[in-house]
C-alpha cells in the first residue's frame, strides 16, 4: 500500500488476528450469538455458581434446552461445571470473559505491523 493511500475510516483494531486467534474469536462469538445463552451467562456470571435448575424459570427453557445451551458455553470456555448428585453448578471462567472483554475492545490488540498508515 502507497504511503499516499488515505484510508476511509479508522481501524477496529490496532492489528490482524492469527488464525489461531480468529478460529477462537469465532467459537466465543458464535456461543454468545444466541439470546437465551447471553442471558445464561449474564445469570451465571451474577452468582459465584448457579445450578441447572435454577435456569429453567428464569429463561423459561426445559432442562434439555438448558443442557444444549451450557453445553456450548462450556465448549467455548465461557463457564465450567462440576456435577454434584443430579445438577451440574456452574460458573464462569473470569480469563475467558476478560478475552472477550479484549475481543471487543477497540484498540486493545498489539500494534498493527507491515501496513502502511494513513496520513
Amino acid at each position: 500500500m502507497a504511503e499516499s493511500t488515505v484510508r476511509c475510516c479508522s481501524p477496529l483494531s490496532e492489528s490482524q488476528l492469527s488464525e489461531e486467534e480468529a478460529v477462537e474469536t469465532a467459537r466465543i462469538l458464535a456461543a454468545l450469538s444466541d439470546p437465551v445463552r447471553l442471558r445464561m451467562l449474564s445469570l451465571i456470571a451474577s452468582q459465584d455458581e448457579v445450578c441447572s435448575c435454577a435456569l429453567e424459570g428464569p429463561l423459561v427453557k426445559s432442562q434439555p434446552t438448558i443442557s444444549h445451551h451450557t453445553r456450548i458455553l462450556s465448549q467455548a470456555g465461557l463457564i465450567e461445571g462440576e456435577k454434584r448428585g443430579h445438577w451440574t453448578w456452574w460458573h464462569v471462567v473470569p480469563e475467558q470473559l476478560n478475552q472477550v472483554a479484549r475481543i471487543l475492545t477497540v484498540g486493545s490488540l498489539p500494534a498493527k505491523q507491515g501496513l502502511a498508515k494513513g496520513p
